[in-house]
């Protein structure tokens, strides 16, 4: 198992952003931390069910506050912000954010405490915390594992729902440079040579973690998404690689609705991986399936028959992904996708949005660049929109394309 923390570059203009006579001790202070913290805690091949575990963990500029027990809560939204991806021996990318306890943020801010001269006791202890739910993924599909496969996350970090999310990696930094431009400790120019190298400090960072995410994922599969045009998706690279036999043709069905990127990817991987599911009700304690992790196997004895009763999950009612018409229409259009029927997808995504099938067929045919890849539960909104005002009235350029987007979406789902 290799560890390595990931830090930014350093620039030229760093003797004058940290020096407090120029930029004052605030400013300053805020540019050490700036330069001193990890952009990544990466752990390569953690265990033989595990390719990769990856921490982003956003800037840790009140490090004081956060490692006093009375400031737990201030530990916790900062904890928001954290990514933690991991890979398994099969090459699924996992988000495992929602995984992240208390314990493990307290141990997650001790070792950016420590900064480079962090002792071995402290990153052990770290990983065990994180590897302890995470490692059972595998050894046993247990209820509800499919939650933590990455559907939402891209490697591009100029793309919508990217993974790095640059807004929440350093606030406290930026909003301190602003107020030093506002009383004017620096002036215009200063602030611009720190803003450019924000830019490039960031892009070669992201662009390193993204190399090594994707290193740990299966080249075949990233290189059927590649022609796909949809992008570095982490979520539909995950929906081809949960069925080989079916690849070809999910890639080809991408590829012509590059546009529906988000919606594939948020309502067919959960859908495929609870056909891949072991059923935990009939599997006694200790007793593995011979079949558990691997992928290539098929449907195994859970599927279509778990023991689990269902749950409510109102994230997806709220998108419109659940429910008895959605949940009808998804498992049809998963079945006409992987029979290779482009007709019988068309069909399907027509009837699962409730729009007529020139809609779907005129998408499918022109695919233009400004419909963009929108969110999952924004999809149905557009459609809806571009049903309503017939084939002949579509938009013509970008511009008209993002204002028609703004229209379809209500500003209270916003």
């Amino acid at each position: 198992m290799d560890f390595e923390a990931l830090r930014v570059d350093g620039l030229p203009v760093d003797g004058e952003l940290i020096d407090a006579g120029n930029v004052g001790p605030e400013l300053a202070h805020l540019a050490g931390v700036y330069r001193r913290s990890p952009r990544a805690l990466l752990w390569r091949n953690p265990s033989s069910d595990w390719r990769l575990f990856m921490l982003l963990p956003p800037l840790a500029s009140r490090l004081s506050l956060m490692l006093n027990p009375i400031f737990a809560q201030l530990t916790r939204a900062w904890g928001l912000n954290v990514r933690f991806v991991g890979v398994d021996r099969d090459g699924l990318a996992y988000d495992f954010r929602n995984l992240l306890s208390d314990a493990s943020l307290k141990l997650l801010v001790e070792s950016l405490g420590a900064h480079e001269t962090a002792h071995p006791p402290v990153l052990d202890a770290l990983f065990e915390a994180l590897a302890r739910d995470m490692m059972t993924v595998l050894r046993r599909r247990h209820r509800g594992w499919e939650r933590h496969l990455d559907v939402e996350h891209r490697l591009e970090s100029d793309a919508p729902s990217n993974l790095f999310a640059r807004a929440t990696r350093y606030p406290d930094f930026i909003a301190m440079l602003r107020k030093a431009l506002r009383d004017e400790i620096i002036d215009v120019a200063f602030y611009g040579r720190v803003l450019r190298s924000i830019d490039l400090r960031e892009a070669a960072a992201e662009q390193r973690i993204a190399s090594v995410v994707e290193s740990s994922l299966d080249p075949v599969a990233m290189a059927k998404l590649a022609r796909t045009g949809a992008g570095r998706h982490l979520g539909c690279y995950n929906w081809l690689r949960l069925d080989a036999r079916h690849a070809a043709s999910r890639a080809h069905v991408l590829g012509e609705l590059p546009g529906f990127a988000a919606f594939f990817a948020a309502t067919l991987v959960p859908l495929d991986a609870a056909l891949l599911g072991v059923d935990d009700a009939q599997a006694p304690d200790g007793e593995l399936d011979a079949n558990d992790g691997d992928f290539s196997a098929g449907p195994r004895r859970g599927a279509g028959s778990r023991g689990d009763s269902p749950t409510l999950d109102l994230r997806a009612v709220a998108a419109g992904r659940s429910g008895p018409h959605a949940s009808r229409w998804s498992e049809l259009l998963r079945r006409a996708i992987d029979t290779g029927q482009d007709r019988a997808v068309i069909e399907a995504l027509a009837g699962r949005f409730g729009v007529a099938e020139n809609v779907i067929r005129r998408l499918w045919r022109e695919s233009p660049a400004g419909f963009g890849q929108p969110p999952a539960w924004q999809l149905a909104h557009i459609l809806r929109r571009l049903d309503a005002i017939g084939t002949r009235d579509w938009p013509g350029n970008d511009s008209g394309w993002r204002e028609l987007i703004a229209q379809a979406v209500p500003a209270e789902a916003g």
